[in-house]
């Protein structure tokens, strides 16, 4: 485990780094784009490496990392800098969008897991355009990254082209939640138990998912976060929660272990960690199963 100072420093350097050099100048498009990014996406939580200590390398900032490798695959998060030649710098804005909410590359080959597509295929088009925007303020890094192999099946597509989707109203706290932690969080994706390989909805957020050694540093078993007053987090106060969320820290002072953007989602705003917690607190409390009766789990 990692301590206190040590998450601490990271938040605040990820932080400064953060901040555009010009502290001004940005249009509305790229300043959304980056919030999103640089927060709730945590696109630099696969996409920037890591050192041996968990700490970002930030000289590679989006160049590119491992991410995790576990039975079925062995998975590299691609160079996503404006590199023409090993990022995707020669990619168009549109082919950019494809391969974040279709996750399709520009010769229509299928981005695997562990890239959230799935997830993402429910991003806004003004969100999505606004990440491209961002993206392509981010400085060019020449770093060629090991291409991912899998021996699992993976489908042609994660569904039919994604067209127009239109933005969430903040308004709706318990829709606007879902949108930021399901659709661009993606916190199902960890925290949702596997059954053959395939995340069992019947389940959502019930944890117990094992993720193994993660950026090389920690294997992780994902934590229920579902209203369960015994083994999930309904006895937690919604500040407890978002401090979880933000500084990796249980309402015990536990700390957790290096794999969550914490950085990223301390960047975030109060009002969309409130929406957020709405969202836990709508879902089903729901137990681990193996303290489920038999009647139950039938």
């Amino acid at each position: 485990m990692r301590t206190t100072s040590l998450a601490m420093v990271s938040i605040l350097v990820f932080a400064l780094c953060a901040v555009p050099a010009s502290g001004q100048g940005e249009s509305e498009a790229v300043a959304r784009g980056r919030y999103l990014a640089e927060g709730v996406l945590g696109c630099g939580n696969c996409h920037t490496p890591k050192s041996e200590d968990g700490t970002p390398r930030l000289e590679l900032k989006y160049a590119g990392a491992f991410v995790v490798e576990e039975p079925g695959l062995k998975a590299f998060a691609p160079n996503i800098t404006m590199d023409v030649e090993t990022g995707i710098g020669g990619w168009s804005d549109e082919e950019i969008i494809r391969s974040i909410r279709d996750g399709l590359r520009p010769d229509g080959s299928l981005i695997g897991p562990p890239m959230p597509s799935p997830f993402f295929r429910g991003m806004s088009d003004n969100d999505a355009r606004a990440v491209v925007a961002y993206l392509r303020t981010i400085e060019p890094i020449s770093h060629v990254v090991e291409k991912s192999t899998y021996t699992i099946p993976l489908p042609p597509a994660y569904g039919p082209p994604v067209e127009n989707v239109p933005d969430v109203d903040p308004e709706d706290e318990l829709a606007y939640g879902t949108y930021m932690a399901v659709t661009l969080g993606h916190c199902i994706d960890c925290h949702t138990p596997l059954v053959d390989g395939q995340l069992d909805f019947s389940r959502t957020n019930e944890g117990g998912r094992v993720l193994p050694n993660v950026f090389g540093v920690n294997t992780i078993v994902s934590r229920n976060i579902t209203p369960h007053p015994q083994f999930g987090i309904g006895e937690w106060s919604d500040d407890e929660i978002k401090r979880a969320i933000t500084q990796g820290v249980s309402p015990g002072g536990r700390k957790h272990l290096i794999g969550m953007a914490y950085p990223y989602y301390a960047t975030m705003k109060d009002e969309d960690l409130d929406a957020i917690v709405t969202y836990l607190r709508s879902v089903p409390p729901s137990p681990p199963v193996e303290t489920r009766s038999s009647k139950s789990d039938r």
